[in-house]
């Protein structure tokens, strides 16, 4: 049971308009979203937020970022977030062959150098302590200019915000979200934990 149950998706009318950008993303809009309303200034903030981070500035695709985000709630261990992430980063077109591997990105064929670096950039920015030094900015410079390697990092850490948001609610997973973890995640052992 979360800590604090999400309200209906009736409750703010502005979060509403705003959560449409969710059905496209997830084809749902988030339990945690519908939480956030308890204090609507957050929730729109959050979306708002969200629409930036997501929104594709330079060459970092909208599948890629999903991944990303991906790798950063693995290493937080947000079982919610894992789940979100990956629905995600199926429906922005993602290879499938990408999705069946994600546990193995560092060297799976089905991923490049540049994917790499920015999903070890995710992983070493995910981490406490941080783990992000000078080999890992090489490697993003080499594939990757400032402003996309900003998109990263937003994405790292609006999952950062997510996570904890989530682990520490144990806001209940969606049908649609746990079905995608099962597909994608659950030979590695992915399950929805607290999140039921």
């Amino acid at each position: 049971m979360p800590l604090v149950s999400p309200l209906s998706a009736d409750h703010d009318s502005e979060t509403k308009k705003l959560a449409n950008f969710f059905n496209e993303t997830l084809g749902f809009c988030p339990n945690s979203v519908l939480t956030m309303q308890h204090r609507p200034a957050i929730s729109k903030a959050f979306i708002n937020l969200n629409m930036a981070v997501m929104a594709n500035e330079g060459r970092v695709s909208s599948a890629l970022k999903r991944m990303i985000a991906w790798v950063s709630s693995n290493a937080t261990g947000c079982r919610y977030c894992q789940a979100h992430a990956i629905r995600a980063a199926e429906r922005y077109g993602a290879e499938q062959e990408q999705l069946d591997n994600i546990w193995e990105y560092r060297t799976h064929p089905s991923f490049n150098e540049a994917e790499r670096a920015a999903l070890d950039f995710s992983l070493a920015a995910s981490q406490i302590p941080n783990a992000v030094d000078d080999t890992i900015k090489k490697r993003l410079y080499k594939y990757w200019n400032e402003g996309e390697i900003v998109e990263m990092l937003g994405v790292i850490s609006l999952f950062g915000y997510l996570n904890r948001w989530n682990d520490s609610m144990g806001t209940s997973i969606e049908e649609g979200a746990v079905e995608s973890g099962e597909q994608f995640l659950g030979k590695h052992g992915w399950e929805k934990g607290k999140h039921i």
